[in-house]
């Protein structure tokens, strides 16, 4: 199969491509995602690929492959449900709806599944046989590859990570549970442990404080990456407690998986060494074993906010 469209259909953005084989992106576009309801959705996917299809550098294209939030079926059809992107999408068979509309095959993934192949295949992971992708972004997502086979579960919904229950009757989730893993490494946690230390020890949170506005309500990631780059020590606490839960939940994967490689990709990853150091240290301690057993490596991502797009393209050249 040669050309094919992916398209990662985000809660304010819907981006696309046009990739070939070998991962690379010969032409892209975006738009904002339609704030109504499921023909909104399903006439814009239509558009981006319409455009894609009629760019100079693209060929005759052969299929699509769409990255949605929320849980998708094991055929690859249909959107079980999408709380975060479209309320309106339950049990909505988009594969069908878009089919129809664009005249080629398409199949529809997890945007978090298909960010984990693009990465794996493409980017840190290739060339290998298994791997973990964690999506460490306003909360956690994550994709299991394991012999060169992404992981969808007997219903298609796997790799739900961040809902792994970290703490028993801790804080609440946005999923009805308590003390979800994402409760505690994410985008929300790294701002609240940064407000909490602000609010609690003011004066040793004075950087942080003034990049916030002089209040802790006003402390935003961006400020404690750039307060911890500068080496302010209430920052670099923030990302430690930040590692050190990542860690914890990595070991946890470990031992039931035992991947070669854990890729962390996100927008908490940018912060680099940061993040990283403290992790690899906090799953080295927590790893079951490990003292006897080998360890799998921690890196960060390399194909960035572009790996959604290219693992949903190189997906749809799977079409059973």
């Amino acid at each position: 199969m040669g050309i094919t469209i992916g398209v990662d259909v985000g809660g304010t953005k819907i981006a696309a491509g046009a990739v070939d084989e070998d991962g690379n992106v010969l032409a892209s576009t975006r738009m904002m995602t339609p704030a109504g309801f499921t023909d909104d959705i399903t006439d814009a996917i239509a558009e981006v690929v319409a455009e894609l299809r009629a760019h100079k550098n693209v060929a005759a294209v052969d299929a699509v492959g769409l990255g949605a939030a929320g849980f998708i079926d094991r055929t690859r059809s249909r959107v079980l449900v999408s709380p975060n992107l479209n309320k309106a999408w339950r049990n909505e068979p988009l594969r069908d709806r878009v089919s129809a509309k664009v005249n080629l095959p398409v199949v529809v993934e997890n945007d978090a599944n298909a960010a984990a192949w693009g990465e794996f295949k493409f980017g840190a992971g290739r060339g290998l046989e298994d791997a973990i992708v964690l999506t460490v972004g306003t909360g956690i997502g994550g994709g299991l590859i394991l012999d060169r086979r992404l992981i969808r579960g007997h219903w298609g919904v796997a790799a739900e990570v961040g809902h792994i229950t970290a703490v028993v009757g801790g804080r609440r989730c946005g999923c009805g549970n308590r003390g979800c893993w994402e409760q505690y490494v994410s985008g929300r946690a790294l701002i609240r442990e940064a407000r909490e230390i602000a609010s609690v020890e003011p004066g040793r949170a004075r950087r942080l404080l003034d990049l916030g506005g002089g209040v802790p309500e006003g402390i935003l990631g961006p400020h404690v990456t750039l307060a911890a780059r500068e080496g302010d020590g209430a920052a670099r606490e923030v990302f430690d407690v930040m590692g050190r839960w990542l860690g914890f939940g990595m070991a946890i994967l470990a031992a039931v998986l035992d991947p070669g490689l854990f890729i962390i990709s996100g927008g908490v990853s940018e912060a680099g060494d940061l993040l990283i150091a403290p992790t690899r240290a906090a799953f080295r301690e927590l790893l079951t074993g490990h003292d006897a057993r080998p360890e799998a490596g921690v890196v960060l991502a390399e194909l960035g906010n572009g790996a959604g797009v290219v693992g949903a393209a190189d997906l749809a050249r799977y079409l059973d």
